[in-house]
């Protein structure tokens, strides 16, 4: 049985462990509420781009025919796919990374023609210790994600899909489905898809009946198109620092637990042997009086 010196040790330990799990609770709080405040501001603003998107296409259906391009002419083994993978710049994240790593893998086609964007330096290392090539590292992204960053990752991606480098592009990324769960999924965003693009439910939809385009629709529609992607790109990105975040809190918060119930049982030892070792003491103290008595 350890003695009680070796058990309050321990429990020091766990108390300065404890500490250090309720601070990145709190932190990675912080950050989420921060996160989804930004995620809702923008959303009205790429709720229109997407209203005008489709105005357009009611007005002229051709706009964008380079957008719309599946490419039919390839077959599976000519297609060339580009997978953007959005990991966390850091751990203790519970299974956050693992899931959208293995989803990742799951899709990628490692030994064909496939490209491969990391977004989160766990990616990264990850797919460097595989030997799996790494077309495009957008660093310093995922612990700050922005409206610039998000311009940046999808004005590479048009250039790569307009010049025909690649034909499909897929995110791969984590999903808030409520405020307890995530879940991984991939999501493909170009080629568009006119079905897809919606007009959205808001009062400024009926401000569209008599809009005119200048200098003319295709060329509105090809000017907002890149403002349509970064939007995905941008709400991907923060909805994956949302879920990290959220994924961390509840790592951390079932740490803290396990060390509150770990102090608690430390703390029953510890009385233990302390008891064991008062009653040491005093059995030798009545053993001596009563030897010294005898003699």
């Amino acid at each position: 049985m350890a003695s009680a010196r070796e058990i309050q040790s321990r429990m020091k330990s766990i108390k300065d462990t404890m500490k250090i799990t309720s601070a990145m609770n709190m932190v990675s709080s912080s950050k989420l509420q921060k996160a989804k405040k930004d995620l809702k501001n923008t959303e009205p603003y790429f709720s229109m781009i997407q209203d005008s998107l489709a105005k357009i296409l009611d007005i002229a259906p051709e706009a964008g025919n380079e957008y719309f391009d599946m490419r039919p002419e390839k077959d599976e083994n000519t297609r060339v796919a580009g997978y953007l993978v959005i990991t966390a710049d850091k751990g203790l994240a519970g299974a956050y990374n693992h899931n959208v790593i293995k989803l990742a893998e799951k899709m990628i086609n490692a030994d064909g023609p496939d490209m491969l964007f990391i977004v989160g330096q766990l990616g990264r290392h990850y797919f460097e210790k595989k030997d799996i090539p790494v077309d495009i590292d957008f660093k310093y992204t995922a612990q700050n994600p922005s409206m610039n960053r998000a311009r940046h990752i999808a004005g590479k991606l048009l250039e790569l899909f307009l010049d025909g480098r690649i034909d499909d592009l897929y995110v791969v990324y984590t999903q808030m489905v409520n405020s307890m769960a995530v879940e991984t999924v991939c999501r493909k965003i170009l080629p568009l898809k006119a079905e897809k693009i919606e007009t959205q439910d808001n009062e400024l939809v009926d401000t569209y009946e008599d809009a005119e385009f200048y200098p003319d629709p295709k060329t509105v529609f090809d000017m907002i198109v890149p403002d349509y992607v970064t939007g995905f790109v941008y709400g991907a990105l923060v909805e994956s620092f949302c879920c990290e975040h959220q994924s961390r809190m509840m790592a951390m918060q079932t740490a803290t637990d396990s060390a509150s119930d770990m102090i608690k049982e430390l703390t029953v030892k510890y009385n233990r042997a302390r008891q064991a070792a008062i009653t040491q003491e005093i059995t030798e103290v009545v053993g001596g009086a009563r030897k010294k008595k005898n003699s």
